[in-house]
């Protein structure tokens, strides 16, 4: 038996809608579906797809104690399309920027690192190899 892939990506994020919000009309991902009896949002590139899941209570994360997903790294297809993405989320309200676009490591790969309004970090990535 063998696996072939991620069917998707389940994200806990403290405001439900903003996050939802964020990934459809900033990003310009679509809704496919939901539950309100726990409150969620399901979203797609056409590619890839999170499940948003409303927070309750504030448990906080922290990336360097607590086990779990430390970032969602999202692909884009060139550096124009990273730099123009970069500059339309980053002043997203409730975005706050980690750091723009930069070499990782050497490179050549490309990325920058956000967290987006629901407080879960994302990392767009651009990696010509």
């Amino acid at each position: 038996m063998s696996t072939f892939g991620i069917d998707h990506i389940g994200l806990t994020v403290a405001d439900l809608t903003a996050s939802r919000n964020f990934f459809v009309d900033c990003l310009g991902w679509t809704q496919f579906g939901g539950n309100d009896a726990y409150p969620s949002a399901y979203v797609t590139d056409g590619v890839a797809k999170l499940t948003l899941w409303q927070q309750r209570g504030d448990t906080g994360f922290d990336r360097h104690e607590t086990v779990g997903l430390h970032h969602t790294a999202l692909k884009v297809a060139d550096r124009a399309t990273l730099d123009a993405l970069f500059e339309k989320v980053r002043d997203w309200p409730g975005v706050v920027v980690e750091f723009g676009p930069e070499f990782s490591g050497k490179g050549p790969k490309v990325h920058c690192m956000l967290r987006e309004p629901g407080g879960t970090r994302l990392e767009l990535s651009y990696d010509p190899r």
